[in-house]
């Protein structure tokens, strides 16, 4: 079971991966200030699998970006044909 899927868009940007295992975190600092050593540990766990998918293991695969022109092909540059004395012009 894959809690965290890599390849979503959304994790593409370093600063979101970053503020993912960062939140996780600091709410185990917060419940271990308060006291909460249950959910110290839940969040804890959060934070570490968030890092294992998001910078451990992270390797997204390329997508490819649909463009406005893909139902046509692309054009085919002329080739050149040598002239009577041999010369490509």
């Amino acid at each position: 079971m894959q809690l965290i899927d890599p390849n979503h868009p959304a994790y593409r940007r370093l600063w979101v991966r970053i503020a993912i295992v960062a939140v996780c975190f600091s709410w185990a600092t917060v419940e271990i200030i308060g006291g909460d050593p249950f959910w110290a540990v839940i969040s804890a766990s959060a934070g570490a699998y968030a890092y294992y998918m998001l910078f451990w293991t992270f390797n997204p695969q390329p997508t490819a970006e649909p463009d406005a022109d893909d139902d046509e092909e692309p054009a085919e540059p002329a080739a050149e044909k040598p002239s009577k004395d041999g010369q490509v012009d």
